[in-house]
């Protein structure tokens, strides 16, 4: 896929499904090193390579470095949910998607480097290179996991909800779920598994018809000052605003143009140009045409929302 989301003006129900089915497929190619501070071998134990869904979550992979870096840790009978992930020092928020940790931080000062990212192609910043710690959590920047894997899980159904209220006003939807369906719906986001996780999100959200939205969940991530205690490169903004299908007074169906016009007017002066900054969606840049009701139905997160990495332009 090219550094453009192709996203069809009025998107047909087969282009949409191939459109979700692309993102699915995307994939990071990872470097994964263990922390000096955790390892009796200090830098001698080999990187765990891997190649990642974009849309999966860190934790999933935590089973498989815990048995790669073992015979390699101080403690090598240490919880695994002590255990978190930093790049460049940075402690990274487990509870994001994976390729939208990456596109917030690898394009920091790679800003141009952004070829075929939905499709994981090499390039200059892959694979991409985190360390895992089993020590020192940072309790001050991240919220810590558990042993039973509730932390993970909570997290991720509660987005879940917070989506489902906003695009209905309520979270009948998910509260709904029969305990099966619940089951097979966290299932699916585990496994990674496209036809099992449709089957259960037609119920919360149809990828055509269904019940009118009466907002769509986005949130924008943009760069923000630092605090002094922090990394000039670990500090995020994440706006969110309540925003409509269509635009108020022309009723026309809302688009990523208006709406960036209307939330972030300094950064996107025009509705319909990208002239400071650019929306990037997936690892790719998305056009300000686009609908964004239909980039929701397709192109959402497995939380069902659309988080946009605003990144400056020049």
């Amino acid at each position: 896929m090219s550094t453009q989301l192709l996203v069809p003006g009025a998107m047909t129900a087969v282009g949409g499904r191939a459109l979700q089915e692309a993102i699915w497929r995307g994939s990071l190619p990872l470097e994964i090193r263990l922390a000096h501070a955790d390892s009796r071998v200090y830098d001698k134990a080999d990187p765990y390579l891997v190649h990642v869904p974009r849309i999966s979550y860190l934790p999933f992979l935590l089973p498989r470095l815990h048995a790669f870096f073992q015979t390699f840790l101080i403690d090598p009978d240490v919880p695994l949910h002590a255990s978190w992930f930093s790049f460049e020092n940075v402690p990274l928020r487990w509870y994001h998607p994976v390729g939208l940790l990456y596109d917030l931080f690898s394009g920091l000062e790679t800003g141009s480097k952004r070829d075929d990212r939905i499709e994981g192609a090499p390039g200059d910043d892959l694979p991409w290179k985190l360390v895992i710690h089993f020590s020192n959590y940072p309790y001050n920047q991240l919220a810590q996991m558990d042993a039973e894997g509730k932390a993970v899980h909570d997290a991720f159904i509660n987005t879940v909800k917070e989506a489902d209220f906003l695009r209905y006003g309520n979270a009948k939807g998910i509260m709904s779920l029969s305990k099966d369906d619940s089951t097979a719906f966290w299932k699916s986001v585990q496994d990674h598994n496209l036809s099992e996780y449709n089957r259960v999100n037609q119920r919360l959200m149809p990828l055509q018809g269904g019940q009118p939205l009466k907002h769509l969940p986005v949130r924008f991530y943009l760069p923000a000052s630092p605090k002094a205690e922090e990394p000039a490169n670990g500090h995020l903004k994440i706006v969110q605003s309540l925003i409509q299908p269509t635009s108020t007074g022309t009723g026309k169906a809302q688009t990523m143009g208006t709406a960036l016009n209307s939330i972030l007017p300094s950064l996107f002066p025009s509705k319909s140009t990208p002239i400071l900054a650019k929306a990037i969606l997936h690892g790719a840049a998305v056009p300000m045409s686009a609908n964004l009701e239909e980039l929701l139905r397709y192109c959402a997160y497995l939380d069902g929302w659309l988080h946009i990495n605003i990144e400056m332009m020049g």
